[in-house]
């Protein structure tokens, strides 16, 4: 299987949508609500200053999504990146299409002075994603997540 990355655009809204509310259910059996999902991924695709997706395509269709969102480091002085949303569909996991789109971002943090990295948290019990993440040379040394959301 082959695949090319690139931005995402409007017309991937339905596609990525339905892999978030495909991946809250595998991950945390959490049903989504899909037109909440269709409204927020519309968001980001009405203002990129929001963030941006990213997507693995092949011949046959998305096979593949992320989303990046810029946090301001004043410790920097420019913008680290954070992942989120990860999805890769069933037939396509374990062939490298997740490691092809974490490359793509690294490539671009590194030609644009601006950028400064990559950060993506996961959920503690998702182990098969830690293992990935390792592999690619990331590490969960620096910080643990806290969070308060009160609008789940």
């Amino acid at each position: 299987m082959s695949w090319k990355i690139r931005k995402g655009e409007h017309r991937d809204i339905e596609a990525i949508a339905g892999f978030q509310v495909a991946m809250a259910w595998e991950t945390e059996e959490y049903a989504l609500g899909k037109e909440t999902v269709l409204a927020g991924v519309t968001a980001v695709m009405d203002d990129p200053s929001k963030g941006h997706y990213w997507l693995a395509e092949t011949d046959q269709g998305v096979i593949a999504s992320l989303l990046t969102l810029p946090e301001w480091s004043e410790w920097r002085n420019g913008q680290v990146w954070w992942i989120h949303s990860v999805y890769v569909v069933p037939q396509a996991r374990k062939q490298g299409v997740f490691r092809s789109l974490y490359q793509h971002l690294q490539q671009v943090v590194r030609d644009e002075p601006s950028y400064r990295g990559l950060r993506l948290y996961v959920e503690k019990t998702n182990h098969a994603a830690q293992k990935v993440y390792r592999s690619l040379g990331m590490n969960d040394e620096h910080y643990a997540l806290f969070e308060w959301m009160p609008y789940d």
